[in-house]
């Protein structure tokens, strides 16, 4: 009911309520004001489920509640959740037939209370049977009957107190990653539960200065075997496993993996052990089995952490998509919405996407100007404007007007997709040093195991009872663990770290080609600039042409050019609202040079024959010509890319020669090149000319790294050693280079340079620490000095160390 009084502040939400919009309801015989129905509605819900006192203790907010509310109706957006499939992606069964448990990610929560109300109100909804809500997460799991209550009626109950909340989706690779760790600290834990129940019942055989009964002694070693069964059968499992793979395959790979002798030793230690002890000759290792295995699976946790944490920069593309989306009709003639599921979405179909809402797929913008936040891609923070017939992504925000766009790809087939595949791809993607160095290891195991029973023959020559123990001893003290962890370790952690500062490595060469690199190749337009340049002048003009028709001219020969001289002529005569003339002779692109449309040429100083003026050279210029000679020349401003002087610095400091190459006129790059303290520069260079160059650096020795802008380097980058893509102008998956730099600034190029040395650095510690740790351990194992739960210490630690030297990098 609507009344009007003084002015005076809402009773829910706090905020300033004018006479004339002031809404009065009773509560406990105190009459209160509200600035909206919605403010009422949840008051009026909160007051009814005698949780009042949450307006005691909660956090002011002047946040209003959407009108809706009032008429208790599920909203459309809402009941889309209760479609079968996304009920199956955002729900799973929670133990008894009928219960399903999903997580929210509740927003808007303020503080303490505000927790509270929202675990308190839920628990009172039919068919709700257990919530907990995370305040730091600010996440909720819900188990409800699927029977009496639905998803979206779970999301339409927080909001009718104020809040808002959304299924939470991990990603798929996180989910396993959670599935994986858990596994293994399982196996962790019964090992070490094993190992120290097992020693506490050897102890006795080792401190004890009279010998224990028979009968205690037999009691104590069957109890070690019952508890060492566990971990041979559970946690040992998976070495087993995996070793039987590697010498099932050893016909065909010729090769054996690092888990063949740790399984042979394992094996062998618990047959020697169980013998001993049903013959009660000689001593049991369960003890050692125990240990080892609890040492090495500790150790391979550490590593599995340190992996995980590497791959924390790809699991950051994985941003969640929105579940839901408006779809229209009959676009255009009718503009009716639909809220559908993402997943049932075609390419073809027309979407509505609101200000603030992520865009769910690729697309092509059919209908009204916006900005777009595209920083989930290009790691640039900048809104991008975007106009009709401009490509939409998915995963991007659209931020300023409500736009219609048409579905171009979906699923796997969008942009973010892509990107996903790239890195999925590096990962798999084996650098040579890390081949190199699981080559040798398994060299070294068949190494290991000739070396094992050539000592175990020696002992049972010299001292019977002492050869199994040699035996078990060498195969467990000179694991290749170390060996095998101490590259692949290290390139992980760089990898997760450069990924984190925005360079998408395709190809696992790269950290490794760039300590070795001898020349930086850069081009100029759209790599040390910013691609973005602005026309500034139009000089040179014919007494028989105006600047407009000069401008007209040029911008029709370059309507459906992508090159960013030809935008900006483009973005010059839109400004000017100029009109384009039809031409009716074919346009055809001469690559790097130019453009021809019959008698008329548009492009370099070089190929339009132009004199071009020195004191313009620090701008891009390109000419429009015909048979009679020049008409105009166009005068373009850029500005240098950040992070350009970090990245010629980082250079400069390893000796590494500069070479600037570009497409423009030779004065512009003299005057780039004096200004960046570049000594070695071309201008006027065609794609061909640019791969000459470095086939002609390769020719003399040198390692080459490259960088280009991926859409007129195509060449440059495929002939480099190393390749670098600066932007997001080109596709990724076709840029044809060895890493992508989504960031706009070139500064994570200065930090990849000093990241690969130091990486390289770590590698060799590893190496020298796992190839010092051999050469002093096998020894004495092979004399007999080092029993067998000592090497698998020491085996242990010898790889916990190179994992952890390794994940210094993490923080590169």
């Amino acid at each position: 009911m609507k009344d009007s009084f003084a002015p005076s502040s809402c009773y829910h939400c706090g905020g300033l309520v004018l006479p004339q919009d002031e809404y009065k309801a009773q509560f406990g015989g105190i009459s209160r004001i509200f600035c909206c129905a919605g403010c009422m509605a949840i008051a009026q819900t909160i007051h009814g489920e005698g949780l009042e006192v949450f307006y005691a203790r909660r956090a002011q907010s002047s946040e209003k509640p959407a009108e809706y509310l009032a008429r208790n109706e599920i909203p459309a957006s809402l009941l889309a959740y209760d479609d079968l499939s996304l009920r199956g992606r955002y729900t799973r069964p929670s133990g008894e037939l009928g219960l399903l448990e999903t997580t929210l990610r509740l927003e808007k929560i303020r503080c303490a209370a505000c927790v509270w109300l929202c675990e308190q109100h839920l628990r009172r909804i039919l068919g709700v049977r257990d919530v907990q809500i995370n305040y730091v997460t600010q996440k909720a799991k819900v188990i409800y009957e699927s029977d009496k209550t639905s998803l979206a009626r779970l999301l339409f109950e927080i909001e009718r107190i104020g809040y808002e909340a959304w299924p939470f989706e991990p990603s798929l690779s996180q989910e396993k990653a959670k599935k994986e760790k858990r596994q293994l600290l399982t196996r962790v834990g019964v090992a070490l539960l094993g190992m120290m129940q097992v020693m506490m019942y050897a102890w006795p055989t080792y401190v004890s200065q009279e010998r224990i009964p028979a009968e205690y002694d037999l009691l104590l070693g069957w109890t070690s075997w019952v508890l060492t069964v566990p971990v041979m059968v559970y946690s040992a499992g998976p070495i087993f496993q995996s070793a039987w793979r590697s010498v099932h395959s050893f016909a065909r790979t010729h090769m054996l993996g690092m888990d063949v002798p740790i399984a042979l030793a394992l094996a062998l230690a618990f047959l020697a052990g169980t013998i001993n002890l049903l013959t009660g000759l000689g001593q049991s290792y369960f003890d050692s089995i125990t240990m080892f295995v609890a040492f090495i699976l500790a150790a391979r946790y550490v590593e599995l952490l340190a992996r995980q944490d590497a791959q924390g920069g790809a699991e950051a593309l994985a941003k969640q998509l929105p579940a839901t989306c408006e779809r229209t009709l009959a676009y255009p003639d009718l503009k009716t919405i639909e809220v559908v599921p993402v997943v049932n979405c075609h390419p073809g179909e027309v979407l509505r996407v609101s200000p603030g809402e992520i865009i769910p797929a690729d697309g092509i913008l059919l209908e009204s100007e916006s900005a777009v936040d595209e920083s989930l891609l290009t790691g640039e923070s900048k809104p991008i404007d975007k106009k009709v017939g401009d490509c939409l992504y998915a995963g991007t925000h659209n931020i300023l007007n409500p736009i219609f766009m048409r579905i171009d790809a979906v699923g796997q087939s969008t942009r973010i997709a892509g990107i996903a595949s790239l890195l999925d791809q590096a990962l798999i993607a084996k650098p040579l040093m890390v081949s190199l160095a699981e080559k040798w290891a398994a060299y070294f195991v068949c190494f290991l195991l000739f070396s094992a029973v050539l000592s175990s023959l020696i002992w049972l020559y010299i001292d019977p009872s002492r050869a199994w123990t040699v035996l078990v001893a060498v195969l467990v003290a000179s694991c290749p663990c170390a060996l095998s962890l101490a590259v692949p370790t290290a390139m992980a952690a760089a990898q997760g770290a450069v990924t984190r500062l925005g360079l998408l490595i395709v190809r696992g060469h790269v950290l490794e080609g760039l300590v070795k690199t001898t020349d930086l190749v850069l081009d100029k337009t759209g790599t040390l600039t910013m691609g973005e340049p602005e026309l500034t002048q139009i000089m040179n003009l014919r007494n028989d042409y105006t600047e407009q028709d000069a401008l007209a001219l040029a911008s029709a020969m370059e309507v459906g050019q992508r090159h960013p001289l030809a935008l900006s002529l483009l973005r010059a005569t839109q400004l000017r609202r100029l009109n384009l003339p039809i031409l009716r002779d074919e346009i055809t692109n001469q690559l790097g040079k130019g453009l021809r449309c019959g008698a008329y040429r548009l492009g370099s100083a070089a190929w339009t024959g132009v004199m071009q003026d020195p004191a313009a050279g620090q701008y891009g210029q390109v000419h429009l010509v015909d048979e009679r000679g020049l008409i105009a020349s166009f005068v373009f401003l850029d500005t240098p890319r950040a992070g350009l002087s970090d990245l010629l610095n980082a250079a400069k400091s390893r000796k590494i020669t500069i070479h600037l190459i570009s497409g423009d006129d030779l004065a512009t790059v003299a005057w780039w090149a004096e200004k960046l303290n570049i000594t070695s520069y071309r201008g006027g260079c065609s794609p061909e000319d640019k791969y000459d160059f470095i086939k002609a650096l390769q020719t003399e020795g040198r390692l080459v790294w490259a960088i280009g802008d991926g859409v007129n380097d195509a060449p440059l980058l495929a002939k480099a050693d190393v390749s670098i893509a600066v932007g997001s102008g080109a596709p990724l998956a076709s840029a044809g280079a060895d890493a992508i730099l989504t960031a706009s600034s070139l500064s994570p190029l200065a930090k990849t340079l000093l990241l690969a040395d130091k990486t390289q650095f770590i590698i060799k510690e590893n190496l020298i620490w796992a190839f010092v740790y051999n050469a002093l351990a096998i020894p004495a194992a092979m004399m007999g000095w080092v029993n067998p739960w000592v090497a698998g210490i020491g085996m242990s630690l010898s790889s916990l160390a190179v994992t952890l030297n390794a994940w210094r990098l993490r923080k590169a």
